[in-house]
């Protein structure tokens, strides 16, 4: 450090003087350029404020993305033994509505989740998402027929539909601006991890009796974690600004940011939020006007993410290894190359894995080895698909909304998702009948570089911009 000081001419003749001794001007010079070369480096050390606050809040936001994906994945295993234990054997409809039914709920869970999440705040809406999680497994766990199983999951649903959203809206809140990328990995990271843990419990279901009812009492435990780890998790300060009590934001950042970050972080709070802002949001504010722009992009990006072919019963060993792979490398990219970048890329690999799959379809359809290339193409798909399309449009959802309408934009938006999920899921099969897999996979590799397009032209990049910098670039104040 003592190489880096600079000091003045006059000061260093003296020093360099042939004497051995420093006068009281000496040691006053030494001592300011001293002082002032460690406030330099401490300013350097302190500028970004550190991710190991944040990140405890962080990971336990994170369980209900892996309650998400463990109550996606929780009947592929066992459904045919609870259709035998449950008296539905051979009722493929009944078969249907058990997996199904979770996506109805969830659809009427996101919803109402923004209206919860600004009523009440963050931290408790993910306390009571997770009750309905835990009434509804408690129920499939012990039913005795096709209705409990179908009631349970539907009231698992609702908690999933309200859970996910917040997650996101929290994870992004609470972040500081530089790992906020990398934090919203980690929900499509606890998805693959709670899709995986659901598979391999799953495992001893045709082995041991009554295996399936443990599968879902083991998925009560996390939401009981989820509800008492959150006591200690820190609210989010931008809801707390906008309801007005600003001291108590200023705690919470503390917490989260370090005191040194505190006055900055209400500084760039109050450049675009207010608390005594009118909180009524109408639902044509969320179809038009002037939070469109950013409402409209994200429902883009949801469509071409659905009509891509994304699916739940992809779920298996290799894919699921495949997804945590390519989450794990949107995880250490997306803060580093950004979000429209990795957007780009993903979807323009998902449109060469299509490819692949039209040209196994066509070409080698009869030969010993178009398993091996269909197979490859479909993993390159997963892999691909969650380096961004997976994990990136729930990021950019609360990055592009200010926070008075934030929530409830997200839950619009949610609600459109899980309606192309159930669909591409209900579809799937019947449209690959009728148009045969080189026709339908030639439709999914059309909207996928279409989707290169549409995020080329429209999606605007946010990493390492904060909240208000991004508000202000999409809506400029009048």
């Amino acid at each position: 450090m003592l190489g880096n000081l600079q000091v003045s001419s006059s000061m260093h003749k003296r020093m360099t003087a042939p004497r051995d001794y420093m006068d009281s001007n000496d040691l006053e010079d030494y001592s300011v350029c001293f002082s002032e070369q460690l406030l330099s480096d401490s300013e350097q050390e302190t500028n970004v404020p550190s991710w190991k606050l944040s990140f405890p809040h962080v990971l336990v936001a994170t369980i209900v993305s892996f309650l998400y994906g463990y109550h996606l994945g929780v009947v592929n295993e066992p459904l045919e033994t609870i259709s035998v234990d449950l008296g539905f054997l051979g009722n493929t409809m009944a078969e249907g509505l058990v997996v199904s039914t979770l996506l109805a709920g969830a659809f009427v869970g996101s919803l109402i989740s923004g209206w919860i999440a600004d009523e009440v705040g963050r931290r408790r809406t993910f306390q009571l998402c997770a009750l309905p999680m835990l009434v509804g497994g408690s129920l499939c766990a012990t039913t005795k027929n096709l209705a409990g199983m179908l009631l349970g999951r539907f009231i698992v649903g609702t908690g999933l539909g309200v859970g996910p959203p917040v997650a996101s809206l929290y994870v992004t809140e609470i972040s500081p601006a530089h790992v906020r990328g990398t934090y919203g990995s980690f929900i499509q990271i606890a998805t693959c991890l709670g899709l995986m843990g659901a598979l391999l419990i799953g495992i001893p279901v045709t082995s041991t009796v009554g295996w399936w009812r443990i599968c879902f009492w083991i998925s009560t435990i996390p939401a009981a974690i989820l509800v008492l780890a959150m006591m200690f998790c820190a609210e989010s300060p931008h809801w707390l600004y906008k309801q007005g009590r600003s001291s108590e934001a200023e705690a919470e950042f503390q917490k989260l940011l370090g005191g040194l970050h505190v006055k900055d972080a209400m500084a760039e709070l109050s450049k675009t939020d207010r608390g005594d802002e009118n909180d009524s949001v109408k639902i044509a504010e969320l179809l038009y006007g002037r939070h469109s722009r950013g409402r409209y992009n994200y429902a883009a990006v949801s469509y071409f993410q659905g009509r891509a072919g994304v699916s739940s019963n992809l779920a298996n060993g290799l894919v699921g290894i495949a997804n945590l792979v390519g989450s794990i490398i949107a995880l250490v990219l997306i803060d580093k190359l950004g979000r429209r970048v990795l957007l780009l890329w993903s979807f323009f690999g998902m449109a060469v894995s299509m490819a692949l799959q039209v040209l196994t379809a066509a070409l080698f359809s009869s030969s010993s080895g178009s398993f091996y290339l269909s197979t490859a193409s479909m993993l390159l798909f997963v892999l691909t698909f969650a380096t961004g399309a997976g994990p990136v449009p729930s990021l950019l959802l609360p990055e592009i909304f200010p926070c008075r309408i934030r929530a409830k934009a997200m839950a619009f938006c949610m609600s459109v998702h899980w309606v192309l999920n159930f669909l591409v899921g209900l579809m799937f099969l019947r449209l690959l009948d009728q148009f045969g897999p080189a026709l339908l996979y030639s439709i999914f590799c059309t909207f996928c570089l279409l989707a290169v397009v549409f995020v080329k032209r429209n999606v605007m990049e946010t990493k390492g911009k904060s909240l208000q910098e991004i508000e202000i670039a999409l809506l400029p104040q009048e």
